[in-house]
């Protein structure tokens, strides 16, 4: 699905910007807006937001992973959210308004959007439920199930913070 957007976008050369992004810097900073959807060419990033002065990771985004400050690019209102780099990262950048008008020209288009975006629904609700129902070993095993790259693209540090535990308690279950 995200070859067939990215092909598509590049075939018609959508792409407004390119960003080079430094190790800790920031795409964007909560409380602003960013309606832009980015395209990572290579690098990580997590997205994040604080809670009670804790950062809390919600998602990462890795090469040939699309992210965006979804709330800010749906709403077109201040993000809750803060995007920063994990390392040297190449965003490529789309406005929202070029993508939805290329989303809305044909039904193919229009179709694919949908998908990815019911993709989008299931992946956020079943991180919930993992969340919610599950112990600390199966949301270990269910991410590495799921997203085996991640153990190579994220530091263990941030991974133990979208699992919601320690560093210490995902290293003893990587032993296993």
């Amino acid at each position: 699905m995200t070859t067939q957007l990215f092909n598509q976008i590049d075939q018609n050369n959508l792409w407004k910007d390119t960003l080079y992004l430094k190790r800790n810097e920031y795409v964007i900073h909560s409380e602003k807006t960013d309606s832009n959807l980015y395209y990572v060419d290579s690098g990580s990033l997590k997205i994040s937001v604080f809670i009670e002065n804790e950062e809390k990771i919600v998602r990462f985004g890795y090469q040939k992973n699309f992210i965006t400050a979804l709330d800010s690019f749906i709403t077109g209102e201040p993000t809750k959210f803060q995007i920063q780099a994990l390392k040297k990262t190449v965003l490529k950048v789309i406005s929202k308004s070029e993508y939805i008008d290329f989303m809305q020209k044909t039904e193919e288009n229009t179709a694919l959007w949908n998908t990815i975006l019911q993709q989008l629904i299931l992946q956020q609700l079943e991180r919930e439920i993992d969340l919610l129902t599950s112990s600390p070993e199966e949301r270990y095993r269910r991410v590495l199930t799921r997203s085996p790259q991640l153990f190579q693209e994220i530091p263990h540090k941030y991974i133990a913070s979208y699992l919601r535990m320690t560093p210490e308690t995902l290293s003893r279950l990587k032993k296993y």
